[in-house]
């Protein structure tokens, strides 16, 4: 039983996500960002009109309701972010990245690519790479289907645009 290996994958994915997460959030915190704070601006930076509604942010991020609203009442406090009412439902709000989001996401986004090159994506061939991304996406896939909410393109009718 202790040599199965379904525990080893598990383990060895644990250990490896650990190291990559103590040296990422060192670097974060050289730019004043926790790693959700940085995580939400890279969601938000790579959504259609840099901007997603608060309850596909949660989903994305796992992140409760609540979590995603005190993380964005930060946010917005420090600039990086503003919140914009949805047009077709009073209900809902947007989480839109702002000048200043984009400028700290721009500061972070090279020394953190250089982290991930030096230990992560440059310890495999470009052959582990693709297959690593594809494997991940099938277990992300299943054991977090909302992870990509509201990564497509919207209507604009319902931007206000």
């Amino acid at each position: 039983m202790s040599d199965d290996p379904r525990i080893t994958a598990v383990g060895l994915f644990f250990e490896a996500h650990a190291g990559l997460a103590a040296r990422f959030a060192a670097q974060f915190a050289e730019h004043d960002l926790s790693t959700v704070e940085f995580e939400v601006l890279m969601r938000l930076s790579r959504s259609p009109g840099m901007q997603l509604r608060m309850t596909d942010l949660a989903a994305q991020t796992s992140l409760s309701t609540s979590g995603v609203t005190r993380v964005v009442d930060r946010m917005e406090r420090d600039g990086l972010l503003c919140r914009r009412a949805c047009p077709s439902d009073r209900r809902s709000s947007y989480a839109v990245l702002t000048e200043a989001g984009v400028t700290r996401l721009n500061q972070t986004l090279p020394g953190h690519l250089r982290l991930i090159e030096e230990w992560f994506t440059g310890q495999l061939t470009p052959t582990e790479l693709r297959n690593l991304l594809d494997a991940l996406r099938s277990v992300r896939d299943a054991v977090h289907p909302g992870a990509t909410a509201g990564s497509t393109e919207t209507d604009p009718a319902e931007l206000g645009a």
